[in-house]
């Protein structure tokens, strides 16, 4: 029976994975399931290079990016600067969506939130570093009505943004899998840079200029609220692979939450630009909101 609580509210989930992994067709798919079950859900698009996930959502146009709210990268002369090199937080970050320029966001056809961190493409020579639009996405929080929605937010692929300290501000990261060792070994440093953080070891503070950021950087990291990194295999095309990627993490003392599997009609949709819908795999994604659900349930809620 499913939850009359809508335990996922307030909630944020990163959403990680190595490229080509499929972590934005996760993205994608979780919101359309946990718009249908109830939920207000905002996907935050903080992936700086990939482009087409608001097509994915059926979004024919993507929004202003919120880079451009907040006034633009520090390299090319803005006020957002780079979280590795300035910790501190960003300013204005929690935002009522009736507050926001009807350009910075759009909603899909059934009531998805969608908004953009920002792109480098198109920010000119010399501004290629992403860090700014890391730390829109670590600090922004919409909020509709009385109530903060469950907010999917798709990070770039890698590991960069983990290491910018993005992940301290999700209470899951959850780390998306295609059955290839370097995916396996990237879901495995998840947890152990998880582990690390709610054991208490400090982030790397040296280059900092001034002992107030390292200030700012160690209470980050002190005050994180991320609770666990949690596994979705995907891509899963029969199961023989299923076992022997299951077997992998069970020696990482992981076990995956899911698995979403093999699904033709997906890779089309992202080739002709068009919404993702796999009623192939909706029963994967059901059972992976189901346990996403259970794991709230029986988790505080950060402040």
């Amino acid at each position: 029976m499913r939850q009359e609580r809508k335990v996922l509210t307030g909630r944020r989930i990163g959403v990680f994975g190595k490229g080509g992994s499929g972590k934005s067709t996760a993205t994608v798919l979780l919101a359309q399931t946990l718009q249908k079950r109830g939920y207000d859900v905002c996907v935050l698009d903080a992936d700086s290079t990939n482009l087409g996930l608001h097509r994915a959502l059926g979004l024919t146009q993507a929004p202003t990016p919120l880079l451009d709210y907040f006034g633009g990268m520090v390299f090319s002369g803005g006020q957002v600067t780079c979280p590795v090199d300035d910790p501190t937080p960003l300013a204005g970050a929690t935002i009522h969506v009736a507050q926001l320029p009807t350009q910075l966001y759009r909603r899909s056809e059934e009531g998805i939130l969608f908004l953009a961190a920002g792109k480098i493409g198109d920010q000119g020579p010399g501004a290629g570093c992403d860090g700014p639009v890391a730390k829109i996405a670590r600090y922004v929080r919409i909020q509709l009505n009385a109530d903060h929605p469950v907010t999917l937010i798709d990070f770039k692929a890698g590991f960069d943004d983990s290491a910018r300290g993005a992940v301290t501000s999700v209470d899951w990261a959850l780390v998306v899998v295609d059955p290839t060792l370097a995916a396996i070994q990237m879901a495995s440093h998840m947890q152990t840079m998880v582990e690390q953080i709610k054991a208490g070891v400090p982030p790397a503070t040296r280059h900092l200029k001034t002992p107030g950021l390292v200030v700012w950087a160690q209470r980050i990291f002190r005050e994180s609220k991320v609770k666990d990194a949690l596994v979705i295999l995907n891509r899963i095309k029969d199961a023989e692979i299923e076992r022997f990627v299951s077997a992998a993490f069970a020696e990482k003392g992981l076990e995956p939450i899911g698995v979403i599997h093999e699904d033709p009609t997906i890779a089309m949709s992202w080739l002709e630009g068009t919404r993702v819908d796999a009623p192939g795999v909706q029963a994967d994604v059901e059972s992976i909101v189901d346990r996403l659900e259970a794991v709230a349930d029986t988790t505080p809620v950060s402040a």
